[in-house]
């Protein structure tokens, strides 16, 4: 009896951008680096509307943005997972006033990290989510093979209360996507909007895409989400962030 065939890849298909796809990159192609901050302290008063990249190490948030951006070397990743450890903001639209601005967070879930150093940014981050007036949206990336993890759900109860009613719209990115068969990434969809059903409620901005970097599949999707989001991002609020809260039960992964 012949052995069953090991399943394959789906094929790789040349992606199709609209003329609303291809602006969308147009746009972000302009994005720059603005600053670096270990603390929220750090980071320039709320003006512009933030997109906040998250997710576990290695899930590929720098290359996400570098491939949005059409830059090879605009997000740096550390060769060592875990070690990186500011929130790091770039600028998107026109140079002397940026519409957008892109948050890379500190990746989460890897164990090397020397504790102390692992709960100050995790405080950071939980700072961020639950307190930055001008965070508009979040993006979280998660590796297409492996799905949401017991992390990302941690992370996804920490921003929760925000979500509801799309005061904060939220995009889950299955990365890596080149990885799995057709079958494979039904199943990862279907996996993926069954833990987010939880927290759509009527009013919630949720969405749930494929993406790879290597073959550029859902990029110009992608890209339209995020320009969509400038044309109709929530003003951000007047004033400073509010300061960092007590110690709380729920805390950032």
């Amino acid at each position: 009896m012949t052995a069953p065939e090991p399943a394959r890849p789906a094929a790789k298909r040349a992606p199709v951008e609209t003329p609303a796809g291809r602006a969308a990159l147009a746009w972000l192609h302009g994005t720059r680096f603005l600053t670096t901050a270990s603390r929220l302290d750090q980071l320039p008063g709320p003006a512009q509307p933030e997109v906040a990249f998250v997710g576990r190490s290695n899930a590929g948030k720098s290359t996400a943005i570098n491939t949005l951006a059409q830059r090879k070397r605009l997000a740096f990743s550390s060769r060592t997972p875990g070690r990186t450890q500011h929130i790091n903001l770039f600028e998107v639209g026109p140079k002397d006033r940026a519409e957008v601005l892109l948050a890379d967070l500190p990746g989460y879930g890897y164990a090397a990290v020397e504790r102390s150093a692992k709960l100050r940014w995790q405080r950071v981050m939980a700072d961020y989510l639950s307190q930055r007036r001008s965070l508009a949206a979040v993006v979280l990336l998660a590796d297409a093979r492996l799905g949401l993890t017991e992390l990302d759900q941690r992370l996804l109860d920490l921003v929760a209360p925000r979500l509801a009613g799309g005061a904060v719209r939220l995009l889950v990115l299955l990365t890596k996507a080149d990885k799995l068969n057709r079958r494979e990434r039904q199943q990862a969809l279907q996996a993926c909007e069954q833990a987010l059903a939880p927290y759509a409620d009527s009013g919630a901005d949720i969405g749930v895409s494929l993406f790879s970097a290597l073959t550029r599949e859902g990029l110009a999707d992608v890209a339209e989400v995020l320009h969509g989001w400038r044309a109709g991002s929530h003003a951000a609020a007047e004033g400073p962030d509010t300061a960092p809260a007590p110690a709380q039960e729920q805390e950032a992964p």
